[in-house]
Formats: structure tokens, sequence, C-alpha cells
């Protein structure tokens, strides 16, 4: 059997949230197919080194910022492939084709370009998620001052939340979550609820998988969206053969709400992600401000509950 391919590949980003994306050219297999530029990797190079030369030499920029992200593993006909993707953030120049290739700026959610590679496709649906994942906070904060919160921070651009209130009445939730979804809705942000699947089913959005929950579930709950909280190797591992959408990986640093509780510490966090096929979220002792570092260890971004709406 041939070893497989390593490929770094570039999810070359601008400001607006639009990605560049090749179109590979005649003489190429799958010519005409679109894709994440990139290479193979070569011998003595890491993944970074090889995301460097690749787009020096297929668009002629110089890379000055990329963040570590997802991984896939895709066998074609014509060779198996492990892709490692990056989220190219800062680069010099102006990107041409160097290689007969055509390009577009396109978005996750309407790319405008078909085919797609299919070892591309799926990680069209990470670039759709945002970086800040926000857990509610009604029971320390009261109802009426978190939906005050929510409101603004939907204004500001909050676009991802989680409904999690482990303490409040069964009743008091689902109204709660009526008015939350509503809210979420007319903002255009996605909204998952906490445990409750069929509550989720109800209201049309998402939900987030319990460690518990992870385990007893033998096959991914049919909702927009699926996310997962996880705390080890383990729990990861399942969150991925379930199909979650998301995960979120806990708790990195100490937290206030659980003193003196064991923490993964960054090492740990990117050991775990390293490789990871979806986004996966830091949760733990963060603020928006750790956001840079949570993206160099691996995180697609932070989740924040407290200091979401401070």
């Amino acid at each position: 059997m041939n070893p497989r391919v390593q490929v770094a590949a570039a999810v070359i980003e601008r400001p607006d949230g639009s990605f560049l994306m090749a179109c590979r050219p005649e003489g190429k297999a799958y010519a005409g197919w679109w894709e994440f530029p990139g290479g193979k990797v070569e011998a003595g190079e890491t993944a970074r080194e090889a995301l460097v030369r690749e787009l020096r030499e297929e668009l002629g920029i110089a890379v000055t910022g990329a963040y570590p992200w997802l991984s896939r593993c895709y066998d074609y006909p014509h060779a198996q492939v492990d892709l490692r993707f990056f989220r190219v953030t800062g680069w010099q120049g102006e990107p041409h084709p160097h290689e007969g290739q055509r390009l577009a700026w396109v978005n996750a959610e309407r790319p405008g370009v078909e085919p797609i590679l299919p070892a591309n496709g799926p990680i069209l649906r990470g670039l759709a998620l945002p970086l800040i994942y926000a857990i509610s906070d009604a029971e320390t904060l009261g109802v009426d001052v978190f939906l005050q919160c929510l409101d603004e921070r939907l204004a500001a651009g909050l676009r991802l939340v989680q409904l999690r209130e482990k303490q409040m009445p069964a009743g008091d939730f689902a109204a709660l979550a009526r008015s939350v979804a509503g809210r979420c809705r007319a903002a255009g942000a996605q909204l998952l609820i906490n445990g409750d699947i069929e509550l989720a089913r109800a209201l049309g959005v998402g939900v987030h998988l319990g460690a518990r929950q992870l385990a007893e579930l033998s096959q991914r709950p049919e909702l927009p969206w699926v996310g997962a909280s996880c705390h080890d190797a383990g729990e990861l591992a399942r969150a991925i053969a379930l199909g979650a959408d998301l995960a979120v990986l806990s708790p990195v640093l100490p937290t206030a709400s659980h003193p003196g509780a064991p923490t993964l510490g960054w090492q740990r966090f990117a050991e775990l992600v390293a490789g990871c096929p979806i986004p996966v979220f830091a949760l733990g002792g963060l603020s928006e401000a750790d956001l840079d570092r949570a993206r160099r260890h691996g995180a697609h971004g932070v989740a924040l509950k407290g200091r979401a709406w401070r």
C-alpha cells in the first residue's frame, strides 16, 4: 500500500470573512474541481513550513500569520491524503495564480463555486462557525438582565449561543429557550440547547450534548447543529465518532466555579486537538483576550460563560 500523502492546506481569509479557493488546472487529477490552496509536505518539512512554501510558489504571497486548525483524512481513487488545515490571517503580497489555476474569494454559507473536492467540502461547515461561543448565565444574572445582555451581544455581532441553565425548572427553561431562540433567529445567530434534544427539535435549533449523552447515544441527533462537552481524549473521540459539528474542551485554566480542580493547560489542550477533524472551542478560565493564544494552540475559538456577558 502506498504511504499516505501529507498535505498542508490554507484557508486564506480576509477580515470580511471571505476566503480563497483555487480551481485545479488541466493536467492535474480532478481538473476543474475547487479546493483550498496548498500542497504536499516534503521530507524534512513541518506542515507549517510546507504551507509557507506552497503559498509562495502557488500564489506569490508570504505568510505572516497562520493558526493550526482542522485535520482531515480522505481516500481518493488515486491517493490517500492527510490534510492539515491552517487559517491564514496575515500575508504580504496579493494572491495571483502561478500554476494555471483559477482563484475565487468565497464565503462558507454560499461558496458559489463547484464542484468542490470531497476532502474540502466538510471544512466549509467549520468555517461557518464564529470564534466566540457564549454560554448563558441567567442563574447568576437573573433572566431579565441576561436577556438584556443577550440583546446587546447579538447587536454587537454574537452569532453562537448555548442555553445552559442546569438549576432552572423545566417549564421556566422551556419558556426562556423560546425567548432566546426568537432573539437568536432574528439576529441570524445559531442557538444550541444544552442537553434537551426534544426541546431543541421543537424549536428548530441545535443541541449541545453532555459527556453522559455522548456515551449513551448511538447516532447523531437530526438537528441543525450538534455540539459536545469534552474533557479528555476519549470524550473527544466519541464526539467525532458521533458526528458532532463542534466540541468544547475544558477546563483549560482554573475557574472560580471549580477552585482547585485539575486543568488541562495549554500544552495538553494542544495535544488533544492536534489532528482533530471538527472545530474545538477552549473553555475554562478564559476571556476574549485569550482568543489568539487559544487559536495558536489549535482551538477554533473560545467558549465563555460569565465573561461572555460582562
